[in-house]
């Protein structure tokens, strides 16, 4: 295996990526000529729910990997430090999805079509009781300057977590002293971005872009459910990279000890869903109330069925049983087939939380919203691809890459 410090972007990457992107947009046109055209306003909120799925998805899963650099940053840890710039390359992301999801979701909420979100429409308000109740929360203005201020955190905050993390590079910290103050400094701005992670991601945000979609219904778990979903997809997506970079001759001193605590998250988180997953799920059966019941049902009982379960045994028997082993998390070909299956299952999580609230009574056909995902694929592939060449892959000046360099699980 060759030694080699920095990422240089093969072709065959480069256009797989724009084969990818290419498809995706392929898709949002056949999107919008079968039903974003058309005068029915429920076939145009088939064409901006896809959009909404896909975007939102996305945007939590590529944050999902600054969470990681972070919390380990306020932990201390080392031992990510060998593979560090993979999260940080992959949530440099944010910023580019994050101007097209808030594009989407502002489009969506100033628009004329209120099939998906029924608040935003003052005259239905009017003569809904529960919405007006929840008016001063939910409405357009409210909505809108969260979006801005929550994708702008991430992105500005992301953006200050990875220059601290390359200022290194080519000025090493000879000094104690010096060392000390450069670990704080990152604590601070960790700190500082995990306290806004927390305000959006575990609290408001997946309360307004999608628990609103369902704005009779509530639950104080959403969040947090949300949370688990793409974080541990972001951990997968990781998972996906560390392979892929060993594969082709980098990340020298990323070892099968590092791969093994990456398969720990991923087995950790399936099944801290899954936990949070029955308690909303049990509860909200076993009270059986209407108000919480209702969004449920059609879910459970309806089309979606098969897909609600189809769904749950990808996200928790599957990781459940394959990585429980410590063996399983220490092979490639396991861990990237677990990866893309955690991906993959997540995201149908999302259509099911997305698309059941105003599209009841039939699945709509999943085909398109593939080729969306897709195109967000690519775009992750090209974006993270940019990002991992532009410095070394091995932070070498950092203070705690010794740390990394001789971890062992």
């Amino acid at each position: 295996m060759s030694n080699r410090d920095n990422f240089i972007v093969p072709k065959r990457y480069n256009m797989i990526s724009i084969a990818l992107m290419v498809v995706g947009i392929l898709s949002v046109i056949a999107l919008y000529v079968s039903f974003g055209s058309s005068d029915d306003a429920h076939k145009q909120a088939r064409f901006w729910g896809s959009l909404l799925h896909n975007s939102v998805y996305f945007l939590l899963v590529v944050n999902a990997a600054m969470f990681f650099v972070c919390a380990t940053t306020l932990a201390w840890g080392g031992w990510q430090m060998a593979f560090r710039r993979v999260p940080e390359a992959i949530s440099a992301c944010v910023p580019v999805i994050g101007v097209i999801c808030g594009a989407i979701l502002l489009a969506i909420v100033f628009g004329d079509n209120h099939e998906i979100y029924h608040w935003a429409d003052a005259e239905h308000v009017k003569h809904d009781a529960t919405l007006e109740h929840k008016s001063g929360f939910l409405n357009p203005t409210f909505f809108a300057v969260a979006t801005v201020l929550t994708i702008l955190s991430w992105s500005l905050l992301g953006w200050k977590m990875r220059s601290l993390s390359r200022s290194l590079d080519n000025a090493p910290i000879t000094s104690v002293e010096g060392r000390r103050k450069y670990i704080m400094k990152n604590t601070v701005w960790a700190a500082l971005f995990m306290v806004a992670f927390a305000l959006t991601v575990m609290s408001t945000t997946p309360w307004l872009w999608l628990m609103s979609i369902d704005a009779h219904w509530y639950s104080t778990m959403y969040s947090w459910y949300t949370f688990a979903s793409t974080f541990v997809a972001g951990m997968a997506l990781i998972a996906l990279y560390v392979v892929y970079l060993k594969n082709t001759g980098y990340l020298e001193y990323t070892t099968h000890e590092h791969l093994h605590d990456i398969g720990k998250f991923m087995f950790a988180f399936s099944i801290f869903w899954t936990y949070l997953w029955y308690s909303q799920f049990m509860l909200i059966w076993y009270a059986n109330i209407p108000e919480e019941t209702v969004y449920f049902k059609p879910r459970t009982e309806g089309a979606y069925t098969a897909l609600y379960w189809i769904m749950w045994s990808i996200n928790f028997l599957a990781p459940l049983l394959i990585l429980m082993s410590k063996d399983s998390k220490r092979r490639y070909s396991v861990i990237t087939f677990m990866a893309l299956f955690i991906i993959f299952g997540h995201w149908l999580d999302f259509f099911q939380m997305v698309f059941p609230s105003f599209t009841n009574n039939h699945v709509p056909t999943i085909l398109y919203d593939l080729g969306v995902a897709l195109g967000f694929v690519g775009l992750i592939m090209f974006l993270t691809g940019r990002s991992l060449a532009k410095a070394p892959l091995l932070a070498r000046n950092h203070p705690f890459v010794k740390e990394s360099l001789i971890h062992h699980t």
